[in-house]
């Protein structure tokens, strides 16, 4: 395989990243905070009684409480209810950090759930964001766990009820993001794959990353498997089920820090998991992916899809696509998913021997977007 070695960078953080001398605060995702704020208008809805706190699930089983700011019912004949929670970033630097997150919901004819979206959220125009096209920017894990929380209240099998999820001012907000670039216009996302906030983007976390490197060290481990976040570590886990918890460390955006820790460690292995977007720009010798400093290169990905036996047509539509999973999407569309992924991770796999100086071992793996199967690897696991 031959093509153009890229120079390899790792940015500096964004100015907003700042040591601070002490932990951050972990805080709650828009999703979270939209998924209790329907809990107390459904609640509200059913007793009739304004809802001052209330109790959801997160997707890992953990039962946390969240504070009603405004809450009120109003009986039928026009029956509905809404509530509003603000959200808490803790101390990431998030543009929706004070958003009043509002569910307003009503009964509607039949059974089960419509979930849609208000005033302040974004809608959908483009593919490749996983959602459909025309709908609301709320992601698959709000949905579950706004799903689960009206469940809790009522019997979706028995009754109809309509969510709408509206953000006062999240047009605005939306502004200071990458939104209208990926085609969400009008608002912000609701957005989330834990329900909690970690602090990904700042100076500290890199230090957590690097710190997890070093307490694996100092337990006699060699291979240490870096993971973008949650999803990914799952998948990595049951790649490789042999490895103790320890081995396993979420980079978040700071896989180059953690490549730096593990050679100064003297580990003997790296393995990188992750989904296309992050390996698009690792691909792109880009070792800090924080989005302020990076962005997808699809001149990357039209040149992966033309190497991968993909057609003229296939390759001007992977050059044009919206995302990095819109990519993804097109190379599955074609029946080139396989080819076209295994080729990414060789592309990643030898950007991370070079700035190791091949002084570990590397293998490299994409997984789907649920984190639920491997879906191309730079060799080690067929897909």
């Amino acid at each position: 395989m031959t093509y153009a070695e890229p120079p390899l960078r790792e940015p500096d953080l964004p100015r907003t990243a700042k040591v601070r001398p002490t932990a951050l605060r972990t805080g709650w995702t828009t999703g979270a905070c939209a998924t209790a704020a329907t809990k107390a208008a459904v609640t509200a809805l059913v007793t009739g009684v304004p809802q001052r706190e209330v109790e959801i699930g997160l997707p890992d089983g953990r039962r946390v409480c969240f504070p009603v700011a405004r809450c009120e019912f109003t009986p039928l004949p026009d029956a509905h209810a809404e509530a509003v929670v603000v959200k808490d970033a803790g101390d990431d630097p998030d543009v929706t950090h004070g958003a009043h997150l509002t569910a307003t919901v009503g009964w509607r004819p039949g059974t089960g759930l419509t979930l849609d979206g208000g005033d302040g959220v974004g809608t959908v125009t483009k593919p490749g964001l996983g959602l459909a096209v025309g709908g609301p920017a709320i992601n698959e894990t709000p949905r579950r766990m706004i799903g689960q929380a009206v469940a809790e209240v009522v019997d979706l099998t028995e009754v109809g009820v309509r969510v709408v999820i509206s953000v006062p001012d999240g047009e605005r907000m939306a502004r200071k993001t990458t939104n209208r670039r990926l085609g969400i216009l009008g608002g912000i996302s609701i957005l989330g794959t834990t329900g909690i906030v970690r602090p990904f983007s700042t100076a500290s976390w890199r230090a957590s990353v690097v710190q997890a490197v070093h307490v694996m060290a100092a337990q006699g481990e060699r291979t240490v498997v870096l993971c973008t976040g949650g999803r990914t570590e799952r998948a990595a886990r049951v790649l490789l089920p042999e490895l103790p918890e320890v081995c396993f460390v979420e980079v978040g955006d700071f896989t180059g820090a953690a490549v730096t820790a593990a050679v100064g460690d003297g580990m003997t292995g790296v393995v990188f998991v992750g989904m296309a977007g992050k390996l698009a720009k690792l691909a792109a010798g880009i070792l800090m992916t924080h989005y302020t400093r990076s962005a997808v290169d699809l001149s990357l990905l039209g040149a992966v899809t033309a190497e991968a036996g993909g057609d003229p047509d296939l390759v001007t539509a992977v050059t044009a696509a919206n995302t990095g999973r819109h990519a993804y999407e097109l190379w599955e569309a074609a029946g080139l998913l396989g080819p076209a992924g295994d080729l990414l991770c060789h592309r990643v796999r030898q950007v991370l021997l070079r700035f190791a100086g091949q002084a570990v071992t590397v293998d490299v793996a994409m997984v789907d977007f649920a984190g639920s199967r491997v879906v191309a690897s730079s060799g080690r696991w067929a897909a």
